[in-house]
């Protein structure tokens, strides 16, 4: 995958590319909502800059803004991955393990397959975790 995204606002174009990246980590039905769900999913804004909120119930939770294409499709798939990353360590959890252990490294391996300049950014962020709060194989 390329390391360039064109800058575009079109939001046909963000869905395609959402698709897109979804189908290279098993997702091939990702996609992004325009308005809020009401459940707790993302969902963005376009006008003068990309507006990634997440609201449940009426309630916004989150609401980060940026005008780089890229920094908005690094959110979605931060999600995405982590959803995904988390489900693969509950199946494949080792009793003697830091439950992180796995996930972050499935979560890199994920962002990994669509950018790897994206695996390179969380595994800078989860060595920003594990500093504070390093793995513990022992409280298990």
């Amino acid at each position: 995958m390329s390391d360039t995204i064109p800058p575009r606002s079109d939001l046909n174009y963000i869905r395609a590319t959402v698709r897109e990246y979804g189908s290279l980590i098993g997702m091939p039905n990702a996609s992004i909502f325009a308005t809020p769900q009401g459940d707790g999913s993302p969902y963005i804004e376009i006008g003068d800059a990309y507006r990634f909120i997440v609201e449940e119930r009426g309630v916004e939770l989150e609401c980060r803004e940026t005008k780089d294409l890229d920094e908005l499709l690094y959110w979605l798939f931060d999600g995405i991955t982590f959803s995904i990353a988390s489900d693969y360590e509950l199946r494949h959890r080792q009793a003697s393990e830091d439950s992180r252990r796995q996930l972050f490294a499935e979560q890199e391996a994920l962002l990994g397959r669509i950018r790897a300049k994206w695996r390179d950014r969380k595994r800078v962020e989860h060595q920003h975790v594990l500093d504070r709060y390093p793995f513990d194989d022992t409280s298990r």
